[in-house]
């Protein structure tokens, strides 16, 4: 059985950092794209970024784009999110999911998206 399983969400004051975790179990996911997308309560759920299987080509969403950083360790099946310069705008549940078409560079597709994690609660106080 597949599973994303994220950590690090906690709360934390503006300006501050935290660092994200997804580990993937069930499945070596070293060849396909993986992502972040988070979700407010009464909005849809948005894309955060996205990285390939390579680590070659990553992907922000212009709200994060120069404050947060995605990276992976395919040796340890796992994908990170460092959120820096946090503000209260970020405060939402963040997942972690994974494309099931390996070496597919179609970020913005989110029907690629075929694993997800339960989400992470990362919330920003002002």
């Amino acid at each position: 059985q597949v599973q994303l399983v994220e950590s690090g969400g906690r709360l934390v004051q503006a300006g501050g950092s935290l660092r994200l975790s997804c580990t993937a179990s069930g499945r070596t996911f070293s060849s396909y794209l993986m992502g972040w997308f988070r979700q407010a309560p009464g909005e849809e759920r948005e894309f955060v970024a996205a990285i390939t299987w390579s680590s070659s080509s990553t992907y922000y969403a212009d709200s994060v784009k120069g404050r947060f950083t995605i990276s992976r360790d395919n040796a340890k099946n796992a994908v990170y999110l460092q959120m820096n310069s946090l503000k209260p705008e970020d405060t939402s549940v963040y997942y972690c999911a994974a494309q099931g078409r390996p070496y597919s560079s179609m970020w913005y597709r989110l029907s690629e998206y075929e694993y997800w994690g339960q989400g992470t609660q990362v919330t920003v106080s002002s």
